[in-house]
């Protein structure tokens, strides 16, 4: 029977998960208290401050490169709003940016933000838009060549409207898969943040006319109550 550290056993009731509680205080609304309370049960949270990752959305793509592979050693990999920089920390893991695998290519891993975003080793990041009309050309001469890999992790900021914010990153989507068209590599892939609410029409006959696969995926780090899904888009066609 398991037991505490002063020895009392913790059977029944005690067995039970802990599980932190949020007190309301004073100038804090019932909504951010619910939030606050779920960030510090939430096990990606956790784990995220525990192996060194900058965010719970680290997991979202590991979980989505577990799946389908591309996030390879020698792959050069461009991360579209990539702050924090949980996204970048584990592409430079997984395309060996910091050659620790030997043997093994060693790939690139560049990161563009419109605010500033703390260096993250193995990492190249620039602050521009990518919106910009000569911003695929300058990616391009940082890169020192075409992506095998654009990723997003974007979303445009909230309105409080439901419908208003899906066409939003809906929109933010489909700039990124343009601006993906004009620097990826024969063969690449394009990953990106969508959120489920009727409007992916466009978006998913743009991709199948460019990408040999497109899939959309909820990966296990998404919050179940969150409308949030990725697209990976593979084997694009230049």
């Amino acid at each position: 029977m398991a037991k505490t550290p002063t020895g009392k056993n913790t059977s029944g009731r005690g067995q039970r998960d802990l599980k932190v509680k949020v007190k309301s205080a004073r100038g804090r609304s019932l909504s951010s208290t619910r939030w606050l309370q779920r960030q510090l049960n939430d096990p990606y949270v956790k784990r995220a401050q525990s192996e060194g990752y900058r965010g719970r959305a680290a997991y979202k793509i590991l979980e989505l490169d577990d799946k389908f592979r591309f996030l390879v050693p020698g792959a050069r990999v461009v991360d579209l709003g990539c702050a924090p920089g949980g996204w970048l920390q584990v592409a430079v893991k997984r395309i060996n940016a910091l050659g620790e695998k030997q043997g093994k290519a060693i790939g690139r891993v560049l990161g563009v933000d419109l605010q500033e975003v703390e260096p993250v080793a193995g990492a190249e990041i620039h602050q521009l838009d990518f919106m910009d009309d000569a911003a695929d050309e300058q990616v391009k001469l940082w890169l020192g060549g075409k992506a095998d890999v654009v990723m997003s992790d974007m979303a445009a900021s909230s309105s409080g409207h439901k419908q208003t914010d899906h066409l939003r990153i809906m929109s933010l989507c489909e700039t990124a898969a343009c601006f993906a068209f004009d620097v990826l590599e024969d063969g690449g892939t394009f990953v990106a943040k969508v959120l489920a609410g009727g409007a992916e029409g466009e978006l998913q006959k743009l991709l199948k006319q460019k990408f040999a696969k497109v899939a959309n995926v909820k990966p296990p780090a998404s919050r179940s109550d969150s409308s949030e899904k990725f697209v990976v888009a593979t084997g694009f066609r230049g």
